[in-house]
């Protein structure tokens, strides 16, 4: 029985230690697994996520200088059949003119791709290399990190203002958000309604994301824990196998998901875009 419950807390920490990010707190200056506030920002989030568009600055700028119309190279054909799937579906969905829309979708689609790609990283592979140097927590999937989620979401939500004013102007824009849908003389309630449908934008646009990568993460380290502290017992192989076979088979059906959510971002980014210019 204690050895169960030893078993158990072993787990339990060993899930909660790779779930918690590496935090530093402004206000003390200090480096907190347990901080918490307005001031503590998750440095390993942020490192990544970083990293990770710099990576994407510099593969499609590498791409760019070798281009080229006789010979185009394996580099080129990956990226220009991005750029053209990018491409066509913003022409599908966005019926404004803006050169700023098509590079915004890729650059969202790319950048988003390659933070959830992070979570086919085997879960201890960078932490135990962290620990190794003296760091103590380590996550290394942005996207599972909500402060990440929510700043992506919250900067389509200020282009869809942007976009709306520019489009509409000013007077325009504040005559709809009163008028629509019930008229003038329900202007309270009109304009109680647009809150609520243009905060929900940028809130489910986030969740959504969060919320599936941050489960895959969790499955990945449930998967993980089939071999914790088993040691050099005789279900120490077998449970190995095992780990190994649910490890391989999750992280190929997570492909596709980490794909398909970062089209969703990308896609519905551009939606809501297009749905800000329009006039009612």
């Amino acid at each position: 029985m204690a050895s169960a419950e030893e078993g158990g807390s072993a787990a339990t920490q060993y899930i909660q230690h790779h779930l918690t990010n590496l935090k530093f707190d402004l206000a003390s200056m200090s480096f907190d697994g347990h901080a918490s506030g307005f001031w503590v920002l998750n440095v390993d989030s942020l490192f990544f996520a970083i990293v990770l568009g710099v990576f994407f600055l510099f593969f499609f700028r590498m791409a760019a200088k070798k281009a080229t119309a006789s010979e185009p190279g394996g580099l080129q054909n990956f990226v220009e059949m991005i750029v053209d799937f990018t491409d066509t579906q913003v022409r599908d969905i966005y019926h404004g003119s803006s050169t700023l829309i098509a590079p915004l979708a890729l650059t969202i689609f790319v950048w988003v791709f390659l933070m959830n790609f992070m979570d086919l990283v085997p879960v201890d592979a960078l932490p135990a290399a962290a620990h190794a140097s003296g760091i103590e927590y380590l996550k290394v999937v942005p996207s599972t990190d909500l402060n990440i989620t929510f700043g992506l979401s919250i900067s389509v939500f200020l282009l869809m203002m942007f976009y709306s004013v520019k489009i509409k102007g000013g007077l325009g824009f504040l005559k709809e958000t009163l008028t629509h849908p019930f008229g003038p003389w329900l202007a309270p309630f009109n304009f109680m309604l647009f809150v609520v449908e243009t905060v929900a934008k940028p809130v489910s646009l986030s969740l959504r994301l969060f919320g599936n990568l941050y489960a895959g993460e969790l499955i990945f380290i449930l998967i993980a824990v089939f071999t914790l502290g088993a040691g050099a017992s005789l279900l120490a192989v077998p449970m190995f196998i095992l780990q190994v076979l649910l490890g391989v088979g999750w992280a190929i059906f997570h492909i596709l998901v980490i794909t398909l959510q970062a089209y969703i971002f990308g896609m519905l980014t551009i939606v809501y875009l297009s749905m800000a210019q329009e006039h009612h």
